[in-house]
């Protein structure tokens, strides 16, 4: 089943362009990244799994701060604990994740463009993941790894403005960089856009598959054109829904 397409899995008609969309994407995890390898990406992918059953995680989600919860991860990977609490942390619970707690990580010696590769890994899986929920087929198998080495090319000009971790702004990539932001003009690239930008391939990954699954920027606000089977509005209201479900504050 791992080399069968969405096509041939779900029971209704699949768009082409999700079914390509899909492909790259398990393509680009199981792949070298920019500062984990290929095996240790899908590791990544497998803890994310984890972590809804995880014990740990379930009591922390339970509590009224996750924070007064200690204990360890349930996790059969070889990823260090502190990976393993940042894919648990992300995928679970990240509505509460406070800048003390995003410190406390980086103390244990993770980099901030480390975080911001697991950050990436755990988004485009959880989208893989929640579509294949959504067409009522399983989880696809993990791929193999794909051999290579990271790139570990942090972008010269990345720097911390506005978030957590240092942002690249669209006037500072260089031609040394991978472009984070496929060519959008400064006007069109949002916080949401500049969030994983010291990984620029992260960015490019997320929103190649988040163009399909959702929809495109040019196509955002034209309400002229319904570019889905469903309407803007219809899906602005499945958005915040979810959106409330998950606690996400954006």
């Amino acid at each position: 089943m791992s080399g069968e397409t969405l096509s041939d899995l779900a029971r209704f008609e699949i768009r082409a362009d999700l079914d390509r969309a899909h492909a790259r994407a398990w393509q680009h995890l199981a792949g070298p990244g920019t500062w984990w390898d290929g095996a240790q990406r899908l590791a990544m992918v497998e803890a994310c799994r984890e972590a809804l059953d995880c014990a740990l995680c379930l009591e922390r989600a339970a509590a009224l701060s996750p924070f007064a919860v200690h204990g360890t991860h349930d996790s059969t990977s070889a990823l260090p604990d502190n990976v393993v609490e940042v894919v648990h942390r992300v995928r679970t619970d990240s509505g509460r994740l406070t800048e003390s707690w995003f410190d406390r990580m980086m103390d244990t010696g993770l980099s901030e463009t480390e975080y911001v590769e697991i950050v990436g890994v755990v988004s485009v899986a959880t989208a893989l993941d929640t579509l294949a929920k959504g067409l009522g087929i399983p989880p696809r198998p993990l791929p193999e790894p794909v051999p290579g080495s990271p790139s570990r090319h942090r972008p010269a000009n990345a720097r911390k403005t506005l978030a957590w971790v240092a942002t690249l702004e669209p006037e500072d990539v260089t031609d040394a960089d991978p472009d984070p932001y496929g060519g959008k003009t400064p006007d069109l690239v949002a916080n949401i856009h500049r969030g994983m930008s010291a990984v620029p391939a992260e960015v490019a990954a997320f929103f190649e598959l988040d163009d399909v699954i959702y929809l495109p920027q040019f196509a955002l606000k034209d309400f002229a054109t319904e570019y889905r089977a469903i309407s803007h509005a219809q899906m602005e209201l499945i958005a915040a829904r979810v959106s409330l479900i998950n606690r996400c504050r954006y």
